[in-house]
């Protein structure tokens, strides 16, 4: 159901930030630990030392403030519950997720209406590098971190052959169906190598 408001935000049963999500809980369960991680990195092409620093330090960030609320304990398996992905929105972000894990149109646009000076539907390195800086909050180290990594992560594994992070690549990894496309890249690939032996 789509809802119309000063956002212009799209609500439905799962939310766009949970849909982001999703791709990594590899058994469906609605939890994402640690391995989950690991396997979703490597299904899309991330190599063992990215995909290990990736599991630790997303399910180390992440776990707690989406555990169940009651729990008062940590869980040391450190699982991300995706149902409450919203309380892990950091600050010094795009805004594009807005509190309730919806798609903001508008802030989207906003991006490369800022910062896509190439090209208007691309990002390059150096605009990137920009993007990320604008957002950054005062004090908001975590929220610093949190993004530049995000953001340096997506630019590495998903830019083209010219060096840009293109306008439906961003809007893909929103969603979650760029996981999904790259995963599926990576098994034809996979395939085309067995059939050339």
């Amino acid at each position: 159901m789509a809802v119309k408001s000063d956002f212009e935000a799209v609500d439905n049963d799962q939310n766009v930030l949970q849909k982001h999500v999703a791709f990594f809980d590899r058994n469906n369960d609605g939890v994402i630990y640690p391995w989950e991680t690991f396997q979703g990195f490597r299904a899309i092409g991330s190599g063992i030392l990215l995909s290990s620093f990736a599991a630790v330090f997303i399910n180390v960030g992440l776990s707690g403030k989406t555990r169940p609320q009651g729990t008062k304990c940590p869980n040391l398996l450190f699982p991300i519950n995706i149902e409450n992905i919203k309380m892990a929105k950091h600050g010094s972000d795009s805004g594009v997720y807005d509190a309730h894990g919806r798609f903001v149109p508008s802030k989207f646009d906003e991006i490369f209406h800022k910062y896509a000076r190439t090209h208007p539907d691309a990002l390059t390195a150096d605009e990137l590098n920009e993007f990320v800086k604008g957002n950054r909050e005062p004090k908001d180290y975590a929220g610093w971190i949190g993004g530049l990594s995000e953001w340096k992560i997506l630019y590495y594994l998903a830019k083209d052959k010219d060096g840009l992070l293109k306008k439906e690549t961003i809007r893909a990894v929103y969603d979650g169906s760029l996981f999904e496309k790259m995963a599926a890249e990576k098994i034809n690939k996979t395939k085309n190598k067995h059939s050339e032996k």
